[in-house]
């Protein structure tokens, strides 16, 4: 299963190579923007839309709205994992 994961344009870091830099959920990355953005008057055009970013690349421009509920579903599908993990630990022995 592949997972592309919303991220928002912050800056273009390199026209030639069509290269930007997402905010993806707090973290930067550099990523591929040539299946979004085929000249320098789309790259710069792009800066603060949202992106889907899989593998280091940006493969479609997506609705901020959407892209927001995205992130709120992976954030809650994140501490849904952890609650499970601490389940799964088995409990202390009480002191006697």
């Amino acid at each position: 299963m592949c997972l592309g994961i919303p991220g928002q344009i912050v800056e273009i870091i390199d026209v030639e190579r069509k290269l930007a830099m997402v905010n993806v959920a707090g973290v930067r990355r550099s990523v591929n923007v040539a299946c979004i953005a085929s000249n320098a008057s789309e790259l710069a055009s792009s800066v603060g839309e949202w992106v889907l970013v899989h593998v280091g690349f940006a493969m479609a421009r997506i609705d901020p709205v959407e892209a927001q509920k995205t992130l709120d579903l992976l954030a809650e599908l994140g501490e849904a994992r952890d609650a499970l993990a601490a389940f799964a630990e088995p409990a202390l022995a009480e002191p006697a």
